[in-house]
Order: structure tokens, then C-alpha cells, then sequence
């Protein structure tokens, strides 16, 4: 549980970060697991269910999503938030070698 969840010692010799919008379309690709336990998403078509956020209002008003009030919106930016994790472990890497 500790790789899946990125806390664990990992032998691959470079930081990863992983995409939890992609790893979801890989793995869950028919969103069996989100509508088990997200039972907000449990209307949203297999091809929303992992980024309601960007569905379009008829796919949303469809699924009976409202978003910020039934399904909230998105917390973090994982784009922005990827960029900061890779830029704090390359300082990280820059000041354990001096």
C-alpha cells in the first residue's frame, strides 16, 4: 500500500509523480471502484467519472452533479502541485551533494 500511495521506499532511481486522473483511466477505466465509494458519481458516465470537473453541463446535469455543492471541485492542481514536488526534491538532491 505504501507505492501505491507514494510514501514508500521505491527502487526506481528518479522521483515519480503519479497522475491520479490517469492512473484511474488505467486502471478503473469503467469507474467501478469511484461509484462504489463516491456514490455522488454514481450516474457519471465511465468517461467523466475520473475528471467531473471538465464534464460538460448536460453530462453533469444528467449525472445529477452539482459541482462545489453535490461533488467538490478539484482541491489541488495536479499540474502545479507536480511542479512543485519535482522542483523541492531537485533542491532537496542540490543541497545533499554539496
Amino acid at each position: 500500500w505504501q507505492w501505491v500511495a507514494g510514501c514508500g521506499a521505491d527502487a526506481a532511481p528518479y522521483f515519480r509523480v503519479f497522475n491520479p486522473v490517469a492512473q484511474g483511466e488505467k486502471f478503473d477505466a469503467e469507474g467501478n471502484y469511484v461509484r462504489r465509494y463516491l456514490s455522488e458519481l454514481t450516474q457519471m458516465p465511465a468517461s467523466w467519472i475520473h475528471r467531473p470537473w471538465e464534464a460538460p453541463a448536460s453530462i453533469l446535469e444528467k449525472a445529477r452533479v452539482i459541482p462545489g455543492k453535490i461533488y467538490p471541485e478539484p482541491l489541488v492542481d495536479h499540474g502545479q502541485a507536480r511542479n512543485a514536488a519535482l522542483l523541492a526534491f531537485d533542491a532537496l538532491k542540490r543541497s545533499r551533494a554539496k
